[in-house]
């Protein structure tokens, strides 16, 4: 990648296609940064993604970070490489000189799309004899070095679009592989590391697919073997819109910070797209591994459906929840965002207690897309007791002394199975032994006592959630205030 922002699904996208081929043919899975326009890197964006791509679970085997055997893995660190490589097509006739100001370059674009043509260089410097260029090198003039592109170029087998070859001489200008300042352009650049660096195999986005012909006409000029390509369908939303890097709704960091899993994430851009056995939600990295083949992979654009994310999130989490390793590194999470939220209200320390947030996590397991979601205001009775009064309970109900003693009855008893389908129809049992009360009034008089609030959960599963001695712990409260 660039390192002009930071990560976002796209990238992931490309990245986690990469990873996955790695892993499925026991190779090596490589993060090589391209920082060569050095005007538009952003301070820390390097840094940031890999550190997004080991939260996300797909740590790179080499990188700037890790380190390997083929590095430096930062570009603007192998422009002594770069310098070597352009010489020696200097030397060899497949480069040229170019000393064509940005003025001229400029005048030529103007031209071009006045005419309504698409911009591109004239080739001018091509033609300058070894005589003219030693002269104008002797004035002190500035130069780039441009690559001679040839008619003729051979077809290709992309591993997603097939059989291709793109007429590049015939559209475009002699390309600058090494501009004035030393820095190599793309082209150039990948050309040299992929070699260098022993790729076999490069999956990138379909944007690169009509330059392919052109970077294999360098590696023909090298005399090196190319490797395989394989381009990847663009990723758009869900009406076929760009996804849109402005509102800063695709990155990771946004992600990993409103407490989605990186599970979901990786589940809902390879869902949308294809290359794999099944399509179905809640595949685990392992399953997408062992169920890609590249050949799935189809040339249509993946159209991805970012309000489904909460719900891939949900299936995830539940995976998390049913897993004892996983639920308990939950547990500590969510022990920290309550203290987080509540930390200055009257929260109990038996709220904290493991064994009291992991029945939380397992009774709200499929109930909930986010873990924060159970520190949301719905869930507050869980962390923080009510203050209620007994004149409060009395304005929904004069039986407040008899419904009280009836459900701390029904507590004492049932209090080693509690659950949510038997403490209903006990629930409407007991309100038939009231005199006047409604059941609906009876629901409303204990829903405050447990939670001080008119709406949420039902009663039955909050009485389950909390437990037999914290619901009487709290009835018996309210009836004495």
């Amino acid at each position: 990648p660039t390192i002009t922002g930071f990560l976002h699904l796209g990238g992931l996208r490309t990245a986690l296609y990469n990873y996955i081929f790695a892993k499925k043919h026991q190779g090596t899975f490589i993060l090589r940064v391209e920082d060569t326009d050095q005007n538009r890197v952003v301070p820390g964006a390097a840094e940031g993604i890999e550190d997004m791509l080991h939260w996300a679970g797909i740590p790179p085997d080499e990188s700037p970070g890790r380190g390997g055997p083929a590095g430096p893995y930062v570009q603007s660190q192998r422009l002594e490489l770069y310098g070597r490589a352009g010489a020696a097509l200097l030397d060899c006739g497949a480069a040229y000189r170019c000393f064509c100001s940005p003025q001229r370059l400029q005048l030529l674009r103007r031209d071009a799309l006045r005419r309504q043509q698409t911009p591109r260089y004239d080739n001018r410097c091509r033609h300058l004899s070894p005589t003219e260029v030693a002269q104008k090198l002797s004035q002190g003039l500035d130069c780039v070095i441009r690559f001679r592109l040839e008619k003729g170029v051979e077809p290709f087998q992309d591993l997603v679009y097939g059989w291709n070859k793109h007429e590049v001489a015939e559209v475009e200008g002699d390309p600058v592989i090494l501009k004035g300042d030393g820095f190599p352009t793309y082209h150039l650049a990948n050309v040299v590391d992929d070699h260098y660096m022993g790729i076999t195999h490069v999956l990138r986005g379909t944007e690169w697919l009509a330059s392919t012909s052109k970077h294999l006409l360098l590696y023909k000029a090298f005399g090196w073997e190319p490797p395989q390509f394989g381009h990847l369908p663009l990723l758009l939303n869900k009406d076929g819109g760009k996804l849109s890097k402005r509102q800063g709704d695709i990155f990771l960091e946004r992600f990993a910070r409103d407490g989605f899993l990186p599970e979901a994430l990786l589940d809902i851009v390879t869902n949308c797209g294809s290359g794999f056995t099944e399509k179905q939600m809640g595949r685990t990295l392992e399953d997408l591994i062992s169920q890609f083949e590249v050949g799935r992979i189809t040339t249509h654009s993946a159209l991805l459906d970012l309000e489904a994310l909460p719900e891939f999130n949900r299936i995830h989490l539940t995976r998390h929840i049913e897993n004892q390793g996983l639920r308990q590194k939950l547990v500590r999470e969510l022990q920290g965002l309550v203290e987080l939220v509540y930390g200055d209200q009257q929260v109990d320390p038996d709220v904290l207690e493991n064994e009291y947030v992991e029945r939380v996590l397992l009774l709200r397991k499929g109930h909930i897309s986010l873990l924060k979601n159970l520190v949301s205001s719905d869930y507050s009775y869980l962390w923080v007791r009510p203050l209620v009064s007994r004149k409060q309970l009395q304005t929904i109900s004069a039986e407040v002394d008899e419904i009280g003693k009836l459900v701390l009855g029904l507590m004492t008893r049932q209090a080693a199975a509690l659950t949510v389908e038997q403490l209903n129809k006990d629930l409407r049992s007991l309100q038939k032994q009231t005199r006047e009360t409604k059941y609906s009034s009876m629901m409303q008089l204990l829903r405050l006592v447990l939670s001080g609030r008119q709406h949420g959960p039902s009663v039955a599963e909050m009485m389950v959630t909390l437990g037999a001695e914290e619901v009487c712990g709290r009835i018996r409260r309210a009836l004495s205030s």
